[in-house]
């Protein structure tokens, strides 16, 4: 299947969605696209059609479990998150990051000791966020079965010491900064996800 006729690209091409440039992402690393799931799932229909499809794919690992939590990182978690507990009839829960950068549970939000859990991201690059919010869930002692995004930035390379699905696997080139050619080009670099469009490292 080409690139032209992939659903999900397809989705985030007549979203705008898909950009192109310069960019600085959340890891930390440099890449020359960007997928704004927010572009996306500012949709409800998308939201909803994205949601259902991960919802599919974690019923797949084992359609006789049940799975009682779904959990995202905010910010970029959340929207798909509901909507995949939506798909799941899952309680849904999400981890913020305290004054110290650490991933933590706030607003009365609990798991159950034995609970069984599954997290989501919108995408993941190095999987760090995921990797945070599952060390904290089972610090909680939840039970975590799996991990998912819509967009799998790292080829398929990221273990999370779990199953984990994602509904496009890429391989995207990024780079650490000091090795960006772009950098090296000296070309302005753009953070996309928390600040303005145009606003520059």
């Amino acid at each position: 299947m080409s690139e032209q006729e992939d659903p999900i690209l397809s989705i985030f091409d007549q979203t705008g969605a898909r950009l192109r440039g310069h960019f600085r992402l959340t890891s930390g690393l440099h890449s020359s696209e960007y997928l704004q799931c927010a572009q996306v799932l500012q949709y409800p229909k998308w939201a909803e059609f994205l949601g259902k499809l991960l919802a599919h794919e974690f019923r797949r690992l084992d359609p006789a479990l049940s799975i009682g939590v779904v959990a995202a990182p905010a910010l970029g978690g959340l929207i798909i998150g509901h909507e995949v507990a939506r798909g799941l009839s899952a309680r849904f829960i999400f981890t913020e990051r305290d004054t110290e950068g650490r991933m933590v549970l706030r607003r009365g939000f609990g798991v159950e000791p034995g609970e069984s859990v599954v997290v989501v991201e919108d995408v993941v690059t190095t999987g760090g966020s995921s990797r945070e919010v599952i060390d904290l869930l089972l610090g909680a002692g939840a039970r975590v079965i799996a991990a998912g995004s819509i967009i799998d930035r790292s080829g398929g390379a990221v273990n999370l010491g779990l199953p984990r699905i994602a509904l496009k696997t890429m391989a995207v080139i990024a780079w650490k900064p000091e090795e960006c050619p772009m950098c090296q080009h000296g070309l302005p670099v753009v953070k996309p996800g928390s600040r303005p469009s145009h606003a520059k490292d």
